[in-house]
């Protein structure tokens, strides 16, 4: 007789099945929204005031500073975002109010206000805060122009947020800038101990890069000795093309260690969340720019770097030279310094790029569907090998 039970099949262990697509994003997903439940990234000593500074637009400057500082604070970290920017994209970004009439940075700047008096609390990320800019900052830097001390009036301001006597003084402070080199930046370049720079993956963002570090040579040497630049971060990076492999093997080859091994892919969940009032962690959590950007603040944590400033120092010390460090390690150094590493064993870059490409396969078919596009990934390359820096 016929064995109807050779039909049936077999039972299928959950746990040993392939790992789906959607399994897969809802396991970032659950990492990023319990970040608080894993083990939080290292905080730093004292407050690290950090410019996210590019003069050129759309490379990612303001969505950086707003993904950054929502990741550090899912992960135990105080942050406080001040938004330097006339067109206020980062207080969109975070949900902050910055219509005419609300206390912001440019009270700040023209010295109306104190720093605490504008610092708003994020409603939904515990630990985060945000200085908003409105409108009235367009005209600031034609207001600052005949006051005294221009260049150093944001500094004072954050010298003296940091002297209040509080337990809930901020880890890190995050300026994002303007797509200018004027007084505005300029003021956050004075500010600030570190320098984070994004760049996107394609040659034009490269164009105006030199610029850029010779302006902050020139701060450096003027107003601010302490400045370093201590990271830079690639982003728009789009696994389907040569040219995003191309810009990122330059960067890499010319600023050595001071690129971050994770990179940001170009996504459409990035683009959207802004227009969401949230940051791409909270609007899509599972989404792969989520996922590299809280990789990306790991990394910023896990570098560390000494601050100028502890809290309850006055800003007549300010100009006190910074401890060395392999994160401050100025790129024309890096460039004229890093040797070749062949035969080196395989650093981290190189293995988390090969699991990052792995990963990403996901959100590059859905970023080709959402924009109708028929092409297949092309090639799975991993990050190549750094140069690293002889100090």
């Amino acid at each position: 007789m016929w064995n109807r039970l050779a039909e049936v099949p077999a039972v299928v262990d959950a746990s040993q099945a392939p790992a789906t697509p959607i399994a897969l994003e809802a396991e970032r997903a659950s990492r990023v929204l319990h970040a608080r439940d894993q083990e939080p990234f290292p905080l730093p000593l004292h407050p690290r005031v950090i410019t996210v500074s590019n003069q050129k637009g759309g490379v990612g400057k303001t969505t950086t500073a707003v993904n950054l500082a929502v990741g550090l604070a899912l992960h135990g970290a105080r942050v406080l975002v001040i938004d330097s920017d006339p067109q206020g994209n980062a207080s969109t970004g975070l949900g902050v109010d910055h219509a005419v009439g609300t206390p912001s940075i440019y009270d700040v700047l023209i010295g109306a206000s104190t720093l605490t008096d504008v610092v708003v609390s994020h409603d939904s990320v515990a630990g985060l805060s945000c200085a908003p800019a409105t409108i009235d900052l367009a005209g600031a830097e034609i207001e600052l122009v005949s006051l005294v001390a221009r260049e150093t009036r944001l500094r004072k301001a954050i010298a003296a947020y940091l002297d209040e006597p509080t337990d809930e003084a901020p880890h890190y402070i995050l300026i994002d800038c303007p797509p200018s080199l004027g007084l505005l930046t300029v003021n956050a370049l004075v500010a600030a101990d570190e320098v984070l720079i994004p760049i996107q993956c394609e040659y034009y963002a490269l164009e105006g890069l030199g610029q850029l570090l010779s302006s902050i040579d020139l701060i450096r040497a003027h107003l601010n000795e302490g400045l370093t630049v201590s990271t830079i971060l690639l982003t728009m990076y789009d696994a389907r093309t040569r040219l995003s492999d191309q810009v990122a093997d330059e960067v890499r080859r010319h600023f050595g260690p001071l690129v971050l091994a994770s990179v940001v892919p170009r996504s459409v969940r990035v683009s959207e969340a802004p227009g969401f009032g949230q940051s791409v962690l909270t609007y899509d959590p599972g989404s792969r720019g989520a996922v590299s950007y809280v990789e990306a603040a790991r990394e910023m944590a896990e570098r560390g770097h000494p601050a100028r400033r502890p809290p309850g120092r006055s800003s007549d010390s300010l100009d006190e030279k910074p401890e060395t460090t392999d994160a401050g390690v100025q790129p024309e150094a890096a460039d004229r310094d890093a040797p070749e590493r062949d035969g080196a064993e395989p650093d981290a870059a190189e293995r988390d790029g090969a699991e990052r490409d792995e990963a990403g396969r996901d959100e590059d078919q859905e970023n080709e569907a959402q924009d109708n596009g028929d092409q297949q990934d092309r090639t799975d390359r991993p990050v190549r090998a750094q140069h690293e820096v002889n100090q």
